[in-house]
């Protein structure tokens, strides 16, 4: 269930951009949820909270997840395992590679970086038709952890995240 206390004051700091990247786009601009220290305690508490005790570790999708990972790993003592696109880790990795729009991008992890059977709790700033957090669904499944459940701040509906989702549960703070 929502807190809707945690909704208001995140969406108060969202900033609309009309027509970014393109024409017809309502740009959603987390940043200033970002730079405001209270409402980005707020949200990382926000999309913790319905997973309490059913996660090891989060998972934060590069780049922006990465951020909210981090400051959800200091309120819940949780690590954060880096999901990173590909090329960017040193050691050993196992890769998901996923079409999008325009062509295929990948997910890494490193291979070794967590006990079998860790239960991980993905993270990410937006949900939109749900490519890159279901291949990391499944590059988290491949390597023998255990997906907890995906969370995000915002979820831009009419796009098919939530379905490509549906094997997992999935909160989204905010809706648009």
């Amino acid at each position: 269930m929502t807190n809707p206390s945690a909704a208001e004051q995140v969406s108060a700091r969202i900033h609309v951009i009309p027509d970014f990247p393109e024409k017809g786009i309502q740009f959603q601009d987390l940043t200033p949820v970002f730079a405001d220290a209270a409402a980005f305690r707020v949200m990382c508490e926000a999309l913790v909270e319905p997973f309490a005790g059913r996660f090891d570790i989060l998972g934060g999708l590069e780049a922006r997840g990465f951020i909210i990972a981090g400051g959800a790993s200091v309120l819940t003592g949780a690590g954060v395992l880096p999901v990173r696109k590909a090329g960017k880790l040193p050691r050993r990795v196992i890769t998901e590679t996923y079409e999008l729009e325009y062509g295929v991008a990948s997910l890494e992890v490193h291979e070794d970086e967590l006990p079998a059977g860790s239960r991980v709790l993905v993270i990410d700033d937006v949900l939109a038709t749900g490519g890159t957090a279901q291949a990391a669904c499944r590059l988290i499944e491949r390597a023998g952890w255990r997906v907890a459940g995906v969370a995000v701040t915002l979820e831009l509906l009419g796009l098919g995240g939530r379905e490509q989702l549906a094997d997992y549960e999935v909160f989204s703070l905010l809706q648009a």
